[in-house]
């Protein structure tokens, strides 16, 4: 018996409008996070010191990393902001110079949703995932804009869900 697709993620289409997000970020290479360098971690560290999930919008309960500014493909450099979706005309200004702002386009995305798990387990799987799929898929990566999205209400790392939107043609 073939058990391969237990660790598959659940995966559809979903068309979404254009938003902003707004918070900490980075630039790097998925080659550089593989090793011991990486930055990522560092990041969701001074995501939670800055006191931006305080500011979690009402209507939006969720932390953002959204992976935008993409040099080439998922082999080349892309800035990584880690924050909250925000209004455009609302954006925060207190003590921002270490914040940052991207607009993600509005896309057609392909959407993965993880096995429930914990977050620093779950999310590089579901990205090998990611990765693998597009390698032998019909659909297109556009690179406009990817992001995971993390729904605070009752959040527990340690026994998480997370969607990933991957902006196709």
């Amino acid at each position: 018996m073939n058990n391969s697709n237990q660790n598959q993620s659940e995966r559809w289409i979903e068309v979404r409008p254009a938003m902003s997000i707004q918070g900490v970020g980075v630039r790097t290479t998925n080659e550089a996070e593989a090793g011991p360098q990486g930055k990522i971690p560092q990041l969701w560290d001074r995501y939670f010191q800055s006191g931006l999930q305080a500011r979690l919008s009402d209507k939006d309960q969720a932390i953002y990393a959204l992976y935008t500014d993409y040099e080439s493909d998922a082999s080349g450099s892309y800035t990584l902001i880690i924050g909250n979706r925000i209004d455009e005309d609302v954006a925060v200004s207190a003590s921002s110079e270490e914040l940052q702002q991207a607009s993600v386009p509005a896309s057609r995305y392909l959407v993965f949703r993880t096995r429930r798990g914990p977050l620093m387990e779950i999310v590089p799987e579901v990205w090998h995932e990611i990765w693998s799929y597009f390698q032998q898929s019909a659909e297109k990566r556009t690179y406009t804009g990817d992001y995971e999205r993390f729904d605070t209400r009752q959040f527990d790392p340690a026994h998480t869900v997370v969607d990933v939107y991957i902006a196709i043609e």
